[in-house]
């Protein structure tokens, strides 16, 4: 992802993360899944099966808690071709939902960030437990996007990355540097963990705003669809 890095103090507000693909009680039907593979063909259509019923909640237990849901979203999403959005888009800049991701099979870093943490949210993940991360590449020398996860409010975060597929502490990564994040809800500039931005326009971020509003109108399109049985 070739951008431009932003240092400057962005607002950011959102819908709920509901918004990945409808809401917690939205299921698709066969009718939505036949459109999808009209639209992507069958293999993208299973990507997107495997999806949804790779976000369904489920019991985690004191002794697995949240890391299965992170290796199963991380390992899923990083099976997906990194394709630049200029080459995959016809733009420069595009963030694609995880149904637009998956049914192209291909994304760039944004995307496959941004595909986890719809995921693990939807698993019901305290949100605040996850930010969407603006990091610089030391490696590539370009800005670059990670999911990051955080145990509890003073442990070493996770990061769940594309370009290094194991999840690691942050500490372990040191050929990445922290710009700013956010979860929807709020935005941090870099290592100010507990010290939140105010909540403001969308405006600040289009392409984050115009994912949600893609995002709304995919939960449309899935409730529209009546269910065949």
């Amino acid at each position: 992802m070739r951008k431009k890095l932003i240092f400057s103090m962005v607002a950011l507000c959102c819908r709920s993360c509901d918004l990945a693909a409808g809401g917690a009680s939205t299921t698709p039907s066969e009718r939505f899944y036949a459109a999808m593979e009209a639209e992507y063909g069958l293999a993208g259509r299973q990507r997107i099966e495997a999806w949804f019923e790779l976000r369904a909640p489920e019991v985690r237990d004191a002794n697995t808690g949240d890391r299965f849901s992170l290796e199963n979203a991380n390992n899923y999403f990083n099976e997906v071709p990194w394709i630049s959005d200029e080459q995959h888009w016809g733009q420069r800049d595009y963030w694609a939902t995880p149904v637009e991701m998956l049914g192209s099979n291909g994304g760039d870093c944004e995307d496959f960030a941004v595909g986890k943490f719809f995921t693990l949210s939807h698993k019901q993940i305290d949100k605040e437990k996850l930010r969407i991360t603006y990091v610089k590449s030391l490696t590539y020398n370009q800005a670059h996007m990670v999911l990051v996860y955080y145990p509890d409010a003073t442990a070493e975060p996770l990061v769940l990355d594309n370009i290094n597929k194991t999840i690691l502490p942050a500490s372990q990564r040191d050929d990445l540097v922290p710009v700013y994040s956010f979860n929807g809800d709020s935005i941090w500039l870099a290592k100010t963990r507990e010290k939140k931005l105010a909540v403001g326009s969308q405006g600040s971020l289009p392409s984050w705003r115009d994912l949600n509003r893609r995002m709304e109108a995919l939960r449309s399109r899935i409730e529209r669809v009546p269910k065949l049985d």
